[in-house]
């Protein structure tokens, strides 16, 4: 069977990557096991006070972020943003929830899941999705280890195991492995989706229609002897 390999790079914090979840659960739905999901990380707000302050100096900085942000969640009736979204909870970074989820891939990999392909819901997938909800619903500082704990244990990620993980630096090492990818495959942003080698690239707010499109041609001419018209 051909199984088309997907690298999904998005950051926590990033409203775009809130959005698309609904387009990657359909991704899921739609080609079940002839699609593999690989799961990255990329460094949008990894200093967020720096990024909002000087991308939106003169547009009213966090005032104005977030006007944005309640802008763009009305295109989306399917997500939540709270209305003090970025006023009353600021989270310094993405990186400490993204080392974190790394270290839950890292856990659940160990137990021999294979929640990355096919339809089937991983931990990981429902941990992303809280701190991603946490954050945008909620207004939560997802960037703490006490929050991250609270939401990830109460769905069942052993936590213990989670911090022998980063303890022991092999989820520091997998994320850094990340975002020099970022780097090294010229990732514009978040969410970005990769396929064909890194021959394709689709960024930022990418209609379903468009990603089955490529899904599609990459399972009709798997070996890659055709050029692809998407």
């Amino acid at each position: 069977m051909t199984v088309v390999q997907v690298s999904y790079f998005s950051d926590v914090l990033c409203i775009w990557a809130y959005a698309a979840q609904a387009r990657i659960d359909a991704v899921k739905e739609k080609f079940r096991d002839t699609v593999r999901l690989d799961y990255r990380f990329c460094s949008v707000f990894g200093d967020a006070a720096s990024k909002i302050t000087s991308a939106w100096r003169d547009k009213g900085e966090y005032t104005g972020f977030n006007a944005h942000l309640r802008t763009v969640a009305r295109q989306f009736p399917h997500i939540e943003v709270d209305p003090d979204i970025w006023l009353k909870t600021r989270p310094p970074t993405s990186a400490s929830a993204h080392l974190f989820m790394t270290a839950v891939q890292q856990w659940e990999h160990g137990l021999g899941a294979e929640g990355q392909s096919g339809s089937a819901t991983s931990i990981f997938d429902k941990v992303m999705w809280a701190f991603r909800c946490g954050f945008f619903r909620d207004c939560r500082d997802i960037a703490r280890w006490d929050v991250q704990c609270e939401l990830a244990e109460a769905l069942g990620v052993d936590i213990n195991a989670i911090e022998k993980s980063i303890h022991a630096g092999t989820a520091f090492a997998r994320l850094a492995a990340d975002y020099q990818d970022t780097d090294k495959m010229h990732i514009e942003g978040s969410p970005s989706f990769v396929l064909n080698g890194g021959r394709q690239k689709l960024y930022g707010d990418v209609g379903f229609r468009i990603i089955e499109a490529n899904i599609q041609e990459l399972l009709r001419t798997p070996t890659g002897d055709q050029t692809s018209w998407c």
